[in-house]
């Protein structure tokens, strides 16, 4: 049912203190990531203007779904994690850079996931937007560090299995709308992201040799694979 347009107005009055708060974090971070990206990399264009899309992006979340009347730490966190992902942008765009600076910026991205989502429970702050704002912050990181991987030589092509089999999933939605229908909670998809993660990150580790990395990353390529199988299979079945 729609809502009246009362509820409409109040909601959008409410989201205004968040929405500010978002504003300020995401023009602070966007400075300091300029900073950065301008000492690491000699240029801040690529990594400014992924961040400020994505930031964009959110912005319009928060205010359409965001129920909270504040931001709290929680979304600060994962604002900051988008940061770092747009600073792992720019490194696939500068291969030169140190590949311990790439691997300790995403290690940082990736210590912080859990982190947000633990502070909107303790802050009673979770929210639809919080979880896929944090969800997609999680799918971006695991793109930018297989798409470094390639570009610097790390490792081939099939990397990217790891790193897009979630984009993947959703183009495959366009062609097979059964896909699109929202999935339930999943323990089991929420472990086997932290598993694809840390593989990727596993290979980032410069003295990490092939005869470590390469298996540790196709395992977790399999799990990967066999949880969307099971969500999709979940999804063909409910459609049926």
């Amino acid at each position: 049912m729609f809502r009246s347009t009362p509820h409409i107005v109040a909601h959008r009055i409410e989201s205004q203190t968040p929405l500010r708060g978002f504003l300020g974090f995401t023009v602070l971070f966007g400075l300091m990531l300029v900073l950065a990206s301008l000492y690491a990399f000699g240029t801040a264009i690529v990594p400014l203007a992924l961040f400020g899309s994505a930031a964009v992006v959110a912005a319009y979340g928060l205010v359409c779904s965001y129920a909270h009347p504040v931001l709290g730490l929680c979304n600060v966190i994962t604002l900051l994690r988008v940061a770092l992902v747009a600073f792992l942008v720019g490194a696939v765009f500068a291969p030169a850079v140190s590949a311990w600076v790439v691997f300790a910026v995403a290690l940082v991205a990736f210590a912080l996931d859990g982190v947000d989502g633990w502070l909107a429970r303790r802050a009673g702050l979770a929210s639809e937007f919080g979880a896929r704002f944090d969800m997609e912050t999680d799918a971006g990181l695991g793109a930018v560090i297989a798409l470094w991987l390639l570009v610097s030589g790390t490792t081939g092509p099939e990397i990217l299995v790891l790193g897009f089999m979630r984009y993947a999933f959703v183009g495959a939605g366009f062609l097979w709308p059964a896909l699109r229908a929202p999935l339930p909670p999943s323990f089991r998809r929420k472990v086997i992201c932290v598993v694809q993660i840390a593989a990727l990150i596993l290979l980032l580790f410069p003295p990490v040799p092939d005869v470590i990395g390469v298996p540790v990353a196709a395992a977790a390529a399999v799990l990967l694979a066999w949880s969307f199988l099971v969500d999709i299979l979940w999804l063909a079945r409910r459609s049926a």
